[in-house]
């Protein structure tokens, strides 16, 4: 396992845990940030991430991506 921080641009990642407070949990999982869903990274610029999951693209920043293990 490991952050998605960690992940390459373009491939697919299986997310196996959302870690964080409660909130950020909750959070993370309203944006489709749910275990066994796919994400790919689609690119990295200055500390944030977009990200496609669940059919959308999303930003999120680096502390956020550090919670998501994939």
């Amino acid at each position: 396992m490991m952050p998605l921080t960690m992940a390459r641009a373009g491939e697919v990642n299986v997310i196996k845990k959302v870690g964080g407070k409660e909130e950020t949990r909750r959070f993370l999982e309203n944006l489709g940030f749910v275990t066994g869903g796919q994400v790919t990274v689609v690119s990295e610029i200055s500390g944030s991430m977009i990200v496609n999951v669940k059919e959308s693209r999303v930003a999120i920043n680096k502390d956020m991506a550090n919670k998501i293990m994939i």
